[in-house]
């Protein structure tokens, strides 16, 4: 039989409980303060990025705002849009509820009674929504930083744009362990679905890959090795921040907070600076696979965008042959410049038609030529296959349909595979070597 203390225990247990969910039953948007926008009307007549057509909703705080847009006709992004008319500057889109899955004329955007924020086809297909109904959620607000909110009586947040980031990252966003850890650029200008390229926070540091059409797993082409690396313990937390440093004549720094576990611990690496208070900043994954940082000066007119820095150009420590599409489909990079296509006759001059034959699968039916002196994107960062001879090397592509040729290095025998080839570099090292496929007929 149980005590009189337990089961007063448990009594006190399932009040707290009821009171708890009647609490958060209670806790609804009040009438005045729902909203249904609807996707119709005359399009905005300011310069946006990806030359967009857009409509502007209601919710705004200097200088973001969000809106409807589309690059591809009846094909509606929500989004908001960082930039202000004042300044006569391009504006850019920081967030993007729905990328991939876009919404026609027409469509709604609802906040309801019950908490939720969805995005629904004039039909009623559900395109996107924050899942939040009946949580305790009794207001919307949209932050002077770029975050869009749902908030609870106290002012907690229950949900927020800044935990689900597309490609970009604005000044107090983060990457977290076990939630949104990764920023996926965009397919092309005029196409709005997630492109091939991901920044993806790890537990010894950041990491960016190349996803190509060919490859089974994405292919590294950067790391923040130079940057900053955990030596001990796990990443948990990366947070884009803006420090201002009076002692340096008012330099602002764009910085990394960044905090670890086993053993916990926190610090933070200063990333790039500007002469201009860049609170209002943000970090980009390019179309290209480039990383940038970019701030806005809302005050000056035309030119209120500056862009602070890019990792991988001609004055980083890779250069700009390190991004795997820089020369397109097939070329040779060699000081950040295109200079030649390889081809099964030598070198020809480069240019964006230059391509790597497609090839049989069965093996007699293709060969491999040789260049000396070259090394793939993906070299740089991985150790690759250690201890193999050149023909071990060469028979693991061979019976592979997808390997398109394989890069060894004589001097310490390590191999590696390529399934997309795009950028090669000119490299010093005459003992790099590349062996490309080639249909012999």
């Amino acid at each position: 039989m149980a005590s009189p203390h337990s089961i007063y225990a448990t009594s006190l247990l399932l009040l707290l409980s009821f009171q708890l969910l009647w609490t958060i039953s209670e806790a609804v948007v009040h009438a005045s303060d729902t909203f249904t926008y609807v996707n119709e009307g005359d399009f905005g007549d300011y310069f946006v990025e990806y030359d967009a057509n857009y409509r502007a909703l209601p919710p705004f705080s200097n200088p973001f705002q969000l809106c409807f847009y589309n690059t591809t006709p009846n094909a509606f992004t929500l989004a908001l849009r960082m930039g202000t008319v004042r300044s006569k500057s391009l504006m850019r889109w920081v967030w993007e509820a729905n990328r991939g899955n876009p919404v026609r004329e027409n469509a709604t955007l609802t906040f309801g009674t019950d908490g939720n924020l969805v995005l629904a086809d004039s039909g009623g297909r559900i395109a996107w929504q924050t899942n939040t109904a009946n949580k305790g959620v009794v207001g919307f607000q949209m932050l002077p930083t770029g975050n869009m909110v749902l908030h609870d009586g106290k002012g907690n947040f229950i949900w927020q744009s800044f935990d689900y980031p597309t490609d970009t990252l604005l000044v107090g966003q983060s990457l977290r362990a076990g939630g949104a850890s990764m920023l996926v650029s965009r397919a092309s200008d005029e196409n709005n679905i997630n492109g091939q390229y991901s920044l993806v926070m790890e537990p010894r540091h950041l990491a960016m890959y190349y996803k190509g059409a060919n490859s089974p797993i994405p292919m590294l082409y950067w790391t923040s090795i130079e940057w900053f690396t955990i030596m001990k313990g796990s990443l948990t937390n990366l947070t884009l921040n803006s420090v201002t440093d009076p002692d340096e004549g008012f330099i602002y720094y764009m910085s990394f907070d960044y905090f670890t576990t086993n053993p916990s611990s926190s610090s933070n690496r200063y990333m790039a600076y500007s002469r201009y208070n860049n609170t209002l900043s943000y970090l980009r994954l390019g179309i290209d696979g480039n990383l940038r940082f970019y701030t806005y000066t809302p005050n000056v007119q035309d030119v209120a965008w500056e862009l602070v820095y890019t990792f991988l150009d001609r004055g980083s420590l890779e250069g700009e042959c390190q991004l795997p599409e820089r020369c397109g489909k097939f070329g040779l990079c060699e000081n950040s410049q295109c200079v030649a296509c390889p081809t099964p006759n030598g070198l020809s001059g480069w240019s964006k038609d230059c391509e790597a034959k497609k090839v049989p699968c069965k093996a007699s039916d293709f060969g491999y030529y040789k260049l000396e002196g070259v090394d793939h994107f993906m070299i740089t960062y991985t150790t690759g296959d250690d201890g193999r001879k050149q023909s071990e090397c060469e028979s693991k592509c061979t019976k592979d349909c997808k390997c398109m040729g394989y890069f060894y290095h004589t001097d310490d025998s390590r191999c590696w595979i390529a399934y997309d080839l795009k950028t090669l570099t000119r490299v010093e090292n005459s003992a790099h070597l590349a062996y490309i496929k080639t249909p012999k007929k």
